[in-house]
């Protein structure tokens, strides 16, 4: 009937059918296979169009067809159901935290700076010595595949390789086979916070050294994160012993002198070097503005004209405070603004939003 997804055989307890819905929209006609029934209506920006009731037996048995929009997750070349998505109980990844991944933003149902991110990959995975687990060209099929089967627009792309799975042993396998697995769902960031800036706390950095590689190794983070929540910060900050700002527990951070220097820390084995953080660099060439990259204290933060963190879901968000001391006058700065919208139109451009 050309509806993706899988069936299911299910028992009809109401008045139901599967009806062929088409639905005008400004590029085509919009075709749905619905199940429906009373009193169930499809609305469409906006607009309600209710469906004349069907005389089905409710004691008929009928096929219930997921919607295409459910989740859809790529394991090791099979596609399923996010829910029932999963590794195997000795997958390395899981037991060792020995896999790397990538997070990529979509705009339009295009991966944004795709190229960068998988080089970071290929860089990832040759620290840590797993093989690639099939061509870049395979895997851009593979995440535009996913992509088009969750129906996204506007989100985020995960994906991740494991060295793969064998019997437990911390030196590394000689024949496991790499594993990919990879989903997307929407995600936007909040107008509100892009508004008015979020605030952030510093914690001392708990990670290991090799800070570089975008290892599933994120307990450290993920316990950043959680005091930052607790306090009812944004993002935590994490300070190296000699007191400076190394990065945030999933973002870079920036700060701008009074001078109108923009300044972050270099990216060296202390800290991830972010696409986004990338992408900025190159527009701060652009565009003429004085970047310099070096360590900040948290004492010359607090004390800086504006700051702000970036990361691919966040893009360029103002920091208005640290550890509750507002930074500049406690609202958004202008350079920062200019660079978020900068960064906006480098990302609208790549999705073919004009």
């Amino acid at each position: 009937m050309g509806v993706e997804g899988s069936e299911q055989e299910v028992s009809c307890r109401a008045v139901v059918q599967l009806r062929n819905v088409v639905l005008p929209r400004p590029h085509g006609e919009l075709r749905l296979w619905m199940l429906i029934g009373l009193p169930w209506a499809v609305k469409v920006a906006g607009s309600s169009f209710p469906l004349p009731p069907p005389i089905v037996p409710a004691s008929r048995p009928c096929v219930l067809f997921r919607s295409p929009m459910s989740r859809i997750a790529y394991v090791n070349g099979r596609y399923l159901p996010h829910k029932r998505a999963c590794v195997h109980i000795e997958d390395r990844g899981f037991q060792f935290a020995d896999a790397v991944y990538e997070v990529i933003a979509l705009r339009a149902g295009r991966p944004i700076d795709e190229e960068r991110h998988l080089a970071r990959l290929h860089r990832s995975l040759a620290a840590l010595e797993i093989a690639a687990p099939m061509s870049d060209a395979a895997l851009k099929t593979v995440m535009r595949e996913v992509i088009r089967r969750n129906g996204i627009a506007d989100g985020i792309l995960y994906l991740e390789v494991s060295r793969g799975s064998a019997p437990r042993d911390f030196a590394f396998p000689k024949r496991a086979k790499p594993s990919l697995v990879m989903t997307a769902r929407r995600q936007r960031l909040a107008a509100r916070l892009v508004e008015e800036g979020v605030g952030v706390i510093t914690v001392p950095d708990l990670r290991w050294a090799r800070r570089d590689i975008k290892s599933v190794s994120l307990l450290p983070n993920a316990l950043a994160k959680q005091q930052a929540k607790a306090a009812g910060a944004y993002e935590a900050w994490q300070v190296d012993r000699d007191g400076n700002v190394t990065e945030g527990a999933s973002s870079n951070a920036w700060i701008v002198t009074p001078d109108g220097e923009v300044v972050t820390r270099p990216a060296d084995t202390g800290i991830l070097n972010g696409v986004t953080r990338q992408g900025l660099i190159g527009l701060l060439g652009r565009e003429g503005l004085r970047l310099i990259e070096r360590p900040f204290s948290v004492t010359e933060a607090k004390a800086a004209r504006e700051a702000f963190l970036t990361s691919t879901t966040n893009f360029v968000l103002a920091v208005v405070s640290i550890d509750g001391t507002p930074v500049g006058n406690g609202h958004p700065g202008s350079l920062t603004r200019r660079l978020r919208q900068l960064y906006d139109a480098y990302v609208a451009a790549q999705g073919g939003v004009r």
